[in-house]
């Protein structure tokens, strides 16, 4: 299980997180999902330490951290336990396709190169791309880049995996290549919470579903619950802006 509890980040005055709570089982797939600006991407960045968060815990089994007084190791520790994947890929533009996926594991998880180069060979079959393995990012699809991305963030066998719009700067053709990548992680059991504008994609591999509003959660249940029996008026204005006849 893992908690996060009253979680809390004001930027110039205004509180962009208004003591958030949200409880994970290990497995489960968490979509945010609301209006630009809602806070999404913040709690993220701040459960990664990105952002620091005025105020707020963070319990991942016998690991807990408080963000009003975090010590460097335990932001180290954190981040060992939580592998983000960003929009923009963020890979190392001089390295190969297989280097990038290995990065973490020898430098983070101090292991020797053919420990990680195995596991790394692994991730990148897992997600369709053990031809691409010693191509440079600058000769991938951004399709591919963000697979390697996620070949990286999964190689680390992190507790929860975060996603902050990982098919937005995708072409359309894109998407799909990615977001099959995504449900197939899921479906092996790994724990995420995903921040994504595809709804589609969200109704069919989220486990529950927080609609997010100026900072705080409005409303929350599974896709049915909260796509298609909304309570909040909001959260039903703001699906009534989508065209549902893929539910």
């Amino acid at each position: 299980m893992i908690k996060i509890r009253h979680l809390t980040k004001e930027f110039s005055g205004q509180k962009v997180l208004n003591d958030i709570d949200i409880d994970i089982n290990k497995g489960e797939v968490i979509a945010l999902v609301g209006a630009s600006g809602a806070g999404k991407s913040t709690i993220l960045r701040s459960l990664n330490y990105l952002e620091k968060a005025d105020a707020g815990t963070i319990e991942i089994d016998d690991f807990k951290v408080d963000f009003t007084h975090i010590s460097n190791e335990e932001i180290l520790t954190l981040r060992r336990k939580l592998s983000m994947v960003f929009q923009q890929f963020n890979l190392f533009e001089r390295r190969t396709a297989l280097d990038n996926v290995k990065e973490g594991l020898k430098i983070v998880k101090k292991m020797p190169d053919a420990e990680a180069t195995k596991i790394a060979k692994e991730e990148l079959a897992k997600v369709g791309l053990s031809d691409r393995q010693f191509h440079y990012p600058r000769h991938l699809s951004g399709g591919q880049k963000q697979r390697v991305a996620l070949a990286r963030a999964l190689a680390m066998k992190p507790d929860v995996l975060l996603l902050d719009e990982p098919t937005s700067a995708l072409d359309p053709e894109l998407v799909g290549e990615v977001e099959k990548s995504i449900a197939d992680a899921a479906k092996s059991g790994q724990t995420m919470i995903l921040v994504s504008h595809d709804m589609n994609f969200v109704y069919q591999v989220a486990d529950k579903v927080l609609f997010l509003e100026k900072g705080h959660i409005l409303e929350q249940g599974t896709p049915e619950e909260v796509f298609k029996h909304p309570k909040e008026e909001r959260t039903k204005e703001f699906f009534a802006s989508y065209n549902k006849t893929y539910i």
